[in-house]
């Protein structure tokens, strides 16, 4: 059987966005509440000294979290998943596995935050990191040598959208004896799962579809391996980088609505790509649900249901007249961060990858001229409109 989105389901399993709804948000027994209690509380009374109740202090445990968690787990085919204060605390508890001496292979095609963390943190304690292009296969295999401990992807990269393929991904790390770690937030799991497609870790910035509406912080793990969980579990309970409460209730309401956020942004998404590839102003396109994309086959495969909200687009201009058009938008809010219910625009060569060395930028295409969409839940038309208005007036503007 197949679930709405088109994934394979056990008998008797629940679909996906049942189990969004349900799954760690059981009725309170002590109410009758059809929604869990938010659990502030730091610390709890235990039996006896010595003697351990199933939470003792919040950072190592908290009801309101593991209700979360255990969400999260369901929705990712995991065994396990971990609640963190923020994205970049959950990719760190993920490198914190490494030691001096360890090589990490990450994509190209990365979230910048991700490239400061490793190219600024990292390297203090002798980890060496190696940017290469994630979906070439036998370049990530000729990457990965004797010192390498991690091989770290995005199943939709940040921000020009390449679609690696995760199965042979995980081939190769299964076959060298390395971990494999790849953030999802792009994608979401209402898109894809990659623990099903033999990935060890999927990350998320909770912030942004997971939560869905700009308004909390988080990151999320989850993995299919017992005896990995325990080990980011305890990186996470000695670093604690947790979650707050309120935050992971948050993060739960919206994982409820998530699938159809998800699917209808990505119709909205696709539509506006579909105008951009035709406008005079406008000299690349990336954009997964396009033909014209080079993974399109693959994201077609790979991402089923929607190709995601996310579109990042060339403009035949220079660095100036790019952010002019991000500035001149109304509907299309200046900001970073992505994912919710409102769309946003930014230039990520001066803000979302500007923590990338500029012969970076320059060698893996951030030119001056991209400009990188979150697509919300607003019309297509109002949308349209925006950026055409934003386009012509800036180029007016430039002339």
């Amino acid at each position: 059987m197949s679930d709405q989105d088109g994934h394979q389901k056990s008998a008797g399993e629940t679909s996906f966005r049942t189990r969004a709804i349900h799954v760690g948000n059981e009725i309170d027994p002590a109410t009758g509440a059809v929604v869990p209690p938010i659990h502030l509380a730091s610390t709890f009374r235990q039996p006896g000294a010595g003697e351990w109740g199933q939470f003792d202090y919040s950072r190592s445990g908290n009801p309101t979290r593991s209700n979360l968690q255990s969400t999260l787990a369901s929705l990712e085919s995991g065994v396990g998943a971990l609640a963190f204060s923020s994205g970049m605390a959950a990719i760190h508890c993920v490198t914190m596995l490494l030691e001096t001496g360890d090589h990490v292979v990450a994509g190209c095609d990365l979230y910048g935050g991700a490239y400061r963390l490793l190219h600024k943190i990292c390297n203090r304690s002798g980890i060496d990191v190696t940017l290469v292009d994630m979906t070439d296969a036998d370049a990530v295999a000729a990457a990965v040598n004797d010192r390498t401990k991690l091989i770290w992807a995005e199943t939709i990269g940040n921000p020009r959208l390449t679609i690696p393929d995760l199965p042979a991904l995980a081939a190769i790390a299964k076959q060298r004896g390395v971990i494999i770690g790849v953030d999802n937030t792009f994608g979401t799991p209402a898109l894809v799962r990659p623990l099903e497609h033999g990935i060890d870790i999927v990350m998320h910035s909770a912030t942004k579809y997971l939560g869905g509406h700009s308004d909390c912080l988080g990151g999320t793990l989850a993995v299919a391996d017992q005896e990995l969980l325990d080990r980011l579990y305890f990186i996470q309970n000695a670093t604690g980088a947790v979650l707050d409460p309120l935050s992971c209730f948050l993060v739960s309401r919206g994982l409820k609505t998530l699938d159809l956020r998800i699917r209808e942004q990505s119709r909205t998404a696709l539509a506006l790509a579909q105008w951009l590839e035709q406008h005079p102003k406008v000299r690349l396109v990336l954009y997964p649900g396009l033909e014209s994309h080079p993974q399109h086959g693959l994201a077609a495969e790979t991402l089923l249901g929607g190709f995601g909200a996310m579109v990042t687009f060339e403009l035949d201009a220079g660095i100036e007249e790019t952010a002019a058009v991000c500035e001149s938008t109304e509907l299309f809010h200046l900001a970073v961060s992505l994912g919710a219910v409102e769309s946003l625009i930014e230039q990520p060569a001066t803000m979302s990858h500007a923590s990338y060395d500029a012969a970076d930028r320059a060698r893996f295409g951030i030119t001056d001229g991209l400009i990188r969409l979150s697509v919300g839940l607003e019309s297509f038309e109002d949308l349209r409109q925006d950026l055409a208005r934003a386009i012509d007036a800036a180029s007016q503007r430039d002339a």
